[in-house]
């Protein structure tokens, strides 16, 4: 058995997940990997029989996070790296999404990291150390009609990881918001719950349609160097947006956003605080 990291990531099965899965395991770390299904799993699990735990989980279940973090301690006595990275992608406007649907976007992409960060940080205390990467988007900084939901969610784990952060420094512990561009995962498929659409927004959605256009993104192996390079830094950084096309994306609505400041700051001046 290997004596490098340990790390816990949800949503392990497909995507991003099982793309840092398979990167850490190469490095020689260990991985406990938890998934609602496993099955995808089998052929790493086999070729790593003493280094990879699989655990059943739904995130949205607090109790069982609890269960499955302490089995996970259990299996390798510690955990280093921590990766919040299970979601779902809720498409639709705002009008027309139900509260069933919106309050199942927020309890597996807000909620569902929030039980595993609170399960795992008396462990990364205890030791003194551990380094937790909440895995939202480079969207947070703005919502894009028909994702509003879904942004809105990764937007709220973005807040409490910088809050997150401040909290757990005394401890020795890490945070970092990791925001990827749009990898070629299942999230927007097997991930995806459709609204039903009203046809008000019919012209609005043909415009998306086309500016998205049909390409599914790069191969979500392609972003795990990335983030075991971020892994081995001694001083993370906070924030990292994984993909440069997307880092360009973001400088522009940052760069926009600050324009609009101060094109309106005669305004927010007459008002004192």
């Amino acid at each position: 058995m290997t004596t490098g990291r340990v790390w816990f990531i949800t949503g392990a099965s497909r995507g991003l997940g099982r793309a840092f899965a398979e990167a850490a395991l190469s490095a020689g770390d260990r991985v406990v990997g938890a998934a609602r299904d496993l099955s995808p799993l089998a052929d790493l699990a086999a070729a790593h029989p003493d280094d990879l735990v699989l655990l059943t989980l739904d995130v949205t279940d607090r109790a069982a996070v609890q269960k499955a973090v302490d089995e996970a301690v259990a299996a390798f006595g510690r955990l280093d790296v921590v990766v919040n990275n299970a979601g779902a992608m809720l498409l639709g406007m705002v009008e027309e999404a139900t509260e069933e649907e919106i309050r199942a976007q927020f309890d597996v992409n807000f909620f569902g990291a929030v039980w595993v960060t609170q399960a795992v940080v008396p462990h990364l205390r205890a030791q003194g150390s551990g380094h937790i990467m909440q895995v939202t988007t480079m969207g947070t900084g703005g919502g894009v009609a028909s994702t509003g939901f879904y942004v809105a969610s990764k937007s709220a784990l973005d807040a409490l990881g910088q809050a997150l952060a401040m909290e757990l420094a005394p401890f020795g512990i890490k945070v970092t918001i990791v925001q990827p561009g749009g990898y070629g995962t299942d999230l927007f498929t097997l991930g995806t719950t459709m609204a039903e659409p009203r046809s008000e927004y019919g012209e609005l959605r043909a415009r998306l349609a086309e500016m998205w256009g049909e390409d599914a993104g790069p191969d979500p192996r392609t972003a795990a160097p990335v983030v075991m390079e971020l892994a081995d830094l001694a001083e993370p950084p906070l924030r990292l947006i994984v993909g440069g096309a997307s880092y360009d994306m973001v400088r522009q609505m940052e760069e926009a956003r600050a324009a609009e400041y101060r094109a309106w700051e005669h305004l927010s001046r007459k008002a004192p605080g």
